[in-house]
């Protein structure tokens, strides 16, 4: 990876019109449909492609670098990509595995379709090994879908939206099924997306009413609860890491800037500039200190999926760690950058205002802190005993 070059992929031009309008998606709580047209015109859905079907042939480990670097300019956009990325990374998973099924999100991403993630239910704190949606066989291969879907990214604009739901029906029931549906009028886009931070996402509530998935798009029928199963290691896996992702490209952007304001800025005591500080020295070293170790975790995470290592029954406990240390690091950063700042940080005009706000989204998706250390516990002490 040591000749990837990022801005082959986001030039700086390019990042630099999408940071410009990231202020005005938030303020007007809109979709941020340039950068979507931008990002698509680059390329940018088909990074994870191979290049056989039409993509760049990315590995996840440089995905995983770019969505910093996108995040830095927007988080709102880059974490709206990150749920396509998620799709077109399990479908780079599977066929890295030799495990066909998911062709069509490949050649999807090649011909600029946009893909949504439809996981997320109010109060389901299974997530990837339960679903309250119905999951409903239609004879054929393929099934109906019926219930309510949350924080769906993309809503204005996607073009599939992969889900899952449970089938409690069939003779060999229950079994989760994974598919992926189009936007028809058995589907619902909510307009409730109206939130502290991360508002360009769009993340609104889907309602699904026998929402239909054709048998040539139900990727995976699998028995509730965990599982070593590819779709639920190739979605835990790519969600993790670049979730992770765009959370530390918030954090060195925060970073970024408290080294602006740091040189910006002076004492009226001592008429130096602040960046002689002893005290804001001290704070930005620390913020560089926290940051300087997740970009490295991320990477050797990353390689081990694209390289298929075997972490055996670590893989959730590395997975939901490094996702965990990535939201705690980045909201420390950014909490100390606005302490860096001073008052002018606080103005919601102010970039790291913005950033503020967004970080917090962080704490709200899986893995949550519970599930992070209950993951991690499991790992080392052994499950809680009856």
């Amino acid at each position: 990876m040591s000749d990837f070059d990022p801005t082959a992929y986001l030039p700086d031009d390019l990042l630099e019109r999408i940071r410009e309008r990231a202020p005005i998606h938030d303020r007007e709580n809109t979709f941020p449909q340039p950068d979507l047209d931008d990002l698509k015109a680059a390329g940018y859905l088909a990074i994870l492609v191979p290049s056989q079907r039409g993509g760049a042939g990315l590995t996840l480990a440089q995905a995983a670098i770019l969505q910093q670097r996108l995040a830095g300019a927007a988080p709102a956009t880059a974490l709206a990509i990150n749920m396509h990325l998620v799709w077109t990374g399990v479908a780079k998973v599977f066929s890295d595995r030799g495990v066909p099924g998911l062709e069509f999100v490949q050649d999807g991403a090649v011909a600029g379709e946009v893909f949504a993630f439809g996981i997320s239910e109010a109060g389901n704190d299974l997530v990837l090994f339960g679903s309250d949606t119905a999951a409903v066989p239609d004879g054929d291969g393929g099934y109906a879908f019926t219930g309510t879907k949350i924080f769906t990214s993309l809503a204005p604009v996607w073009t599939r939206l992969g889900l899952h739901g449970l089938d409690t029906t069939s003779a060999d029931a229950p079994k989760l099924v994974f598919a992926f549906v189009e936007r028809t009028d058995a589907v619902t886009t909510g307009d409730d997306w109206d939130t502290l931070g991360m508002r360009g996402t769009q993340s609104r509530t889907t309602r699904l009413d026998g929402a239909v998935a054709d048998a040539a798009h139900v990727v995976r029928r699998i028995d509730p609860g965990p599982t070593p199963d590819p779709i639920v290691f190739g979605i835990f896996s790519v969600f993790e890491i670049l979730l992770a992702s765009v959370y530390t490209g918030i954090a060195r952007r925060a970073l970024e800037l408290a080294v602006l304001s740091a040189g910006k800025r002076r004492s009226k005591k001592t008429g130096a500039a602040y960046s002689q500080d002893p005290d804001i020295r001290w704070r930005i070293a620390d913020m560089a200190l926290a940051y300087d170790a997740l970009p490295p975790q991320i990477a050797a995470l990353a390689r081990d999926v694209d390289e298929r290592a075997d972490n055996g029954a670590r893989w959730f406990s590395l997975l939901s760690g490094v996702k965990h240390r990535a939201i705690t690091m980045a909201k420390r950063v950014v909490d100390e950058a606005m302490l860096v700042g001073g008052g002018g940080s606080y103005f919601s005009a102010n970039e790291l205002s913005r950033l503020y706000r967004d970080v917090l989204a962080g704490a709200f998706h899986p893995s949550d802190p519970e599930s992070a250390h209950a993951t991690a516990a499991s790992f080392w002490l052994g499950p809680v005993a009856d």
